[in-house]
């Protein structure tokens, strides 16, 4: 199934990470095929936020104006405190200084429409839900619901926190007895989250869209956790993987949820402040209640199969440490295809160390723990002097395609060395 010896790419799972690993491999001539077991993917998700550490690859890709258009700019966080008294803002405005590239606020599902198109039509397989892998000895293979297989070199899961692929794959570990114990325990539940969109909002009736700048105001509650029980959790949980026709959303009511929550305050403008305001200018196709996880596993890949992570801006850096590397790789033996798994969990593991250890302390804002209340006292109240430091910190990993022509490395602050981006470089200027 190879072409030279460019390995044939079967890739589980059209969320932002699959998408983009697609992308990539389109740009540098690897054979690849996506499959996806929603048979469409539904415009769920709210804001999401995208800088410095993507845009240089954007524009190495050609949608760098295009994400322009549908990001705003963000140049500070507004928080406030449920009676609406502002804590001191939060300022971001030094990370364009830092990097050259701005901080933007996108809605996911706009993001995922503008992935989605830099990919050919014919090579995302939507309503193909994979029910086995099977590995024999040169190449693996996908068995999908409609009886259909699919042969290729490497089996990449980007299905989200519950892979299928990595389910498939960890119970054959399992039965060797090669399976970690902290990858047999299940997944933590963070928190739940009720995300969607509004409808188009008229600027005259609701000032706040015409505002140059990003609005990204954050109201922390008194007493108002909206916890549900663990049990509640996993029930839920189990409910998403059975029914869901987004894999990477799913389909659970929310209307209990914005029950619970409809008179908590917000600054919305025209004295419609409560969620329950923006809860009625939401499309009820377009919320979803979501169940976050957070987990790093230890075990990223066997045999001809690896793992994505999970998420959009640390998958999307998986994917592009990992077509770096698929660009470069001379053969596609089995000790070839072994040695980028353990050189691209080498390089990423670090960095997904980091965005899971910042998740977890941004997460004990919301548990309202002692140590959750320092650190946001800090967040408000340090030096300015030691916020940039901590700014600086957040820009400094700015990959790029190895296999692109390069753009021009902005900013004071030089980013960090990318070992894939490097390898792929070099093959490519050889050529």
């Amino acid at each position: 199934m190879s072409t030279g010896h460019k390995p044939t790419v079967l890739i589980v799972g059209a969320g932002l990470g699959g998408l983009m690993l697609g992308t990539l491999l389109e740009k540098s001539n690897v054979p690849y095929a996506i499959f996806e077991r929603a048979a469409a993917v539904k415009p769920l998700g709210a804001g999401m936020s995208v800088g410095p550490t993507l845009l240089p690859l954007f524009e190495q890709l050609g949608i760098y104006e295009e994400f322009l258009s549908i990001g705003k700019y963000l140049t500070h966080t507004p928080n406030f405190k449920e009676s609406l008294e502002p804590y001191p803002p939060i300022d971001h405005s030094p990370v364009e200084e830092f990097a050259g590239y701005g901080q933007y606020i996108v809605a996911r599902p706009k993001l995922y429409e503008l992935i989605l198109r830099q990919v050919p039509a014919h090579k995302v397989h939507f309503g193909h839900r994979v029910l086995n892998i099977s590995e024999k000895e040169d190449k693996v293979t996908v068995h999908l619901a409609n009886n259909s297989t699919f042969e290729g070199d490497i089996i990449v899961g980007a299905d989200g926190a519950y892979s299928a692929v990595r389910q498939r794959m960890y119970e054959q570990l399992r039965v060797k007895g090669a399976l970690p114990k902290s990858d047999q325990e299940e997944l933590p539940f963070s928190c739940t989250c009720l995300v969607g969109q509004t409808k188009v909002l008229d600027p005259e009736e609701y000032p706040i869209v015409k505002e140059p700048l990003c609005q990204f105001r954050s109201v922390f509650g008194d007493e108002k956790p909206f916890t549900v029980s663990r049990l509640d959790l996993k029930a839920a949980m189990e409910q998403r993987f059975r029914n869901s026709e987004n894999s990477e959303w799913g389909d659970i009511p929310a209307q209990t949820m914005c029950n619970e929550t409809r008179s908590f305050p917000v600054l919305f403008g025209q004295g419609k402040n409560t969620l329950g305001h923006i809860y009625d200018l939401t499309p009820k196709e377009q919320m979803s209640k979501v169940m976050l996880e957070e987990k790093v596993f230890k075990t990223w890949h066997s045999g001809r199969v690896v793992l994505l992570g999970d998420g959009a801006v640390t998958a999307m850096h998986d994917a592009l440490a990992f077509a770096n590397l698929l660009y470069a790789m001379p053969a596609t033996t089995s000790q070839e295809v072994t040695k980028i798994f353990e050189v691209y969990q080498k390089e990423r593991y670090p960095a997904v160390m980091e965005s899971f250890k910042n998740s977890q302390q941004m997460s004990m804002i919301a548990d309202k723990s002692i140590a959750g209340s320092i650190f946001f006292y800090l967040i408000h109240n340090m030096p300015f002097w030691l916020w940039r430091l901590v700014l600086a910190k957040t820009v400094r990993f700015r990959p790029q395609a190895g296999f692109l022509s390069s753009v021009e490395v902005k900013g004071t602050i030089a980013p960090v060395p990318s070992p894939s981006e490097q390898k792929a470089r070099a093959v490519f200027e050889k050529q």
